[in-house]
């Protein structure tokens, strides 16, 4: 039996411990610490903060999770993820973003139950409680969706792990950045004739999404009637949603009071298709007609301009910032400092996967630290606390989760994460070196002692609670080692087939960036 069910399981009661707790980012230099603290859940809520010495002395019947060398934070979150094994595994180098998804054609298809828990192992293991899960759209009848997204679902609430859920639609340009008919016709016709018939099995009817998928997850999910599952809406990108879709999205998210998740400005590439479409930018483009608002959340923007920063700021909406993605697949570096000094929420995703091809935030926010270091004495680089508040409040709000985790107060759902700070600090740490600077320096997944989520142990010193690891990789393995089925091997000849025409495809487009992101970092 892989799962006894993390759902089922009371949250009861408990103190969790710490030489320090990190409750909060107070401004972009601060961060709320209680030194020597401890928390009271109640049934999955906090429900008392303060010194471990009262706490104990009245609560001392019940469990004590950490200790006196221990370091208590929020639990963190991953704004954007997609899949479990990933694209490495599966045997698709780091590609340009444009080449990329249609290299992964050729991967195994993998049970997404199996493929989902292999992927919060890592997420859970380095303290994080809650996740944004964009789904993959498959070629499959919409009625077939809710089957899929359910399996993913399943997978999070049987380890425990918090996840806001969006499968990922698109109606057009699946190829490239042009219309299916325009392109297939200028491939030989025996290519053209195969590529027709694969596009031909992910079109759907735009108002089928709300009927056969979107309702009947939402009359099993929605409403918070689980506390572990927000549902959200995700176009998958500007270029490959039209705006019927993205109008369409825009009223159900209306209508059933969601948000939306978009890829946005993520490649260059992108950034010349809405110039050769529009006129205009993406954002610009969103923003007349009338996408822009608080409850969207855009993925990347990693080429906007200053222009695009007004609108953002404007309309209220989150970036989520993917450094490792960016960095892999050649997309450019997210002028983040600049987000940062207007006023812009920034949360971070791990997406595909991290630098060290896993899901770590812990790794993923020391990235982000470095990267956005601007040369020279007098610019400012990004600073622990705002960062550290991009992997908490920034990341809960980006998701839907925004008014009950993010941080540790009273009243708030009980998502944290106990640290091994002896470890981390030894052999020796300077008093100097707050515990802030600790963790963003120095924190690594083997120091994450128990991750706590809505008041149960999910994790603690390696072992998984409700989910047997061992097991469910062994069924990994064996959904994956065997030989190719056929539809595998025609999808993976059609992928060797069409990437050498979707690289000439782009051959003459024009990428000069009228505001590149050196500029508006300040390079």
């Amino acid at each position: 039996m892989i799962a006894s069910g993390a759902l089922g399981t009371p949250a009861g009661r408990s103190l969790v411990r710490g030489r320090h707790l990190l409750l909060r980012a107070i401004d972009d230099d601060s961060v709320e610490t209680l030194n020597d603290g401890a928390i009271l859940q109640v049934d999955g809520r906090i429900a008392e903060i303060g010194p471990f010495a009262e706490l104990s002395a009245r609560h001392g019947d019940v469990e004590v999770v950490g200790s006196p060398d221990s370091l208590v934070i929020p639990g963190l979150v991953d704004g954007h993820h997609h899949i479990g094994m990933t694209p490495i595994q599966m045997g698709s180098p780091d590609l340009p973003l444009e080449l990329w998804l249609t290299h992964q054609m050729r991967h195994r298809t993998v049970d997404p139950y199996l493929d989902t828990l292999y992927s919060a192992f890592e997420h859970i293991a380095s303290g994080v409680t809650a996740v944004q899960h964009l789904g993959r759209m498959r070629p499959a009848p919409v009625s077939a969706w809710p089957d899929e997204a359910r399996a993913v679902l399943a997978a999070y609430r049987d380890i425990g792990l918090r996840v806001s859920y969006a499968f990922c639609n698109r109606d057009q340009h699946r190829l490239v950045y042009a219309e299916d008919d325009i392109f297939i016709a200028t491939l030989p016709p025996d290519l053209a004739a195969d590529a027709r018939a694969a596009m031909a099995r992910h079109h759907f009817r735009l108002e089928d999404f709300e009927t056969d998928y979107l309702v009947p997850m939402l009359e099993q999910f929605g409403g918070k009637a689980d506390p572990l599952v927000r549902l959200w809406l995700a176009p998958i990108n500007l270029e490959r949603a039209s705006d019927r879709l993205l109008t369409l999205t825009s009223e159900w998210a209306n209508k059933y009071g969601m948000g939306v998740h978009l890829h946005l400005s993520e490649t260059l590439y992108q950034k010349e298709f809405s110039r050769r479409r529009f006129g205009k930018s993406s954002v610009a483009h969103l923003a007349d007609i009338g996408f822009l608002g608080s409850h969207l959340t855009l993925g990347h923007g990693t080429w906007v301009s200053e222009g695009d920063l007004d609108l953002i700021h404007r309309h209220g909406v989150c970036i989520c910032h993917n450094a490792s993605s960016n960095l892999r697949l050649r997309s450019g570096i997210a002028p983040v400092t600049e987000f940062v000094r207007r006023g812009i929420p920034v949360s971070l995703g791990i997406d595909e996967a991290g630098l060290n091809d896993d899901r770590d935030m812990l790794q993923e926010m020391r990235l982000v630290k470095h990267l956005h270091a601007v040369p020279g004495l007098y610019e400012k680089p990004l600073t622990p606390a705002q960062i550290f508040r991009m992997a908490t409040e920034n990341g809960a709000r980006s998701i839907g989760f925004g008014d009950e985790i993010g941080s540790l107060a009273v009243g708030k759902r009980a998502d944290l994460v106990v640290l091994d700070y002896r470890k981390m600090t030894a052999p020796f740490t300077s008093t100097d070196t707050s515990p802030l600077q600790v963790l963003i320096h120095r924190a690594k997944s083997e120091h994450v002692t128990a991750t706590m989520i809505d008041g149960r142990i999910v994790y603690r010193e390696g072992k998984f609670t409700f989910v047997d690891r061992d097991e469910t990789m062994a069924r990994l393995a064996a959904d994956l080692n065997r030989p190719a089925r056929p539809d595998e091997l025609a999808r993976a000849s059609l992928s060797r087939r069409l990437l050498p025409h979707l690289e000439n495809f782009y051959r003459d487009w024009t990428l000069e960036p009228t505001e590149p992101w050196y500029k508006l970092n300040g390079r």
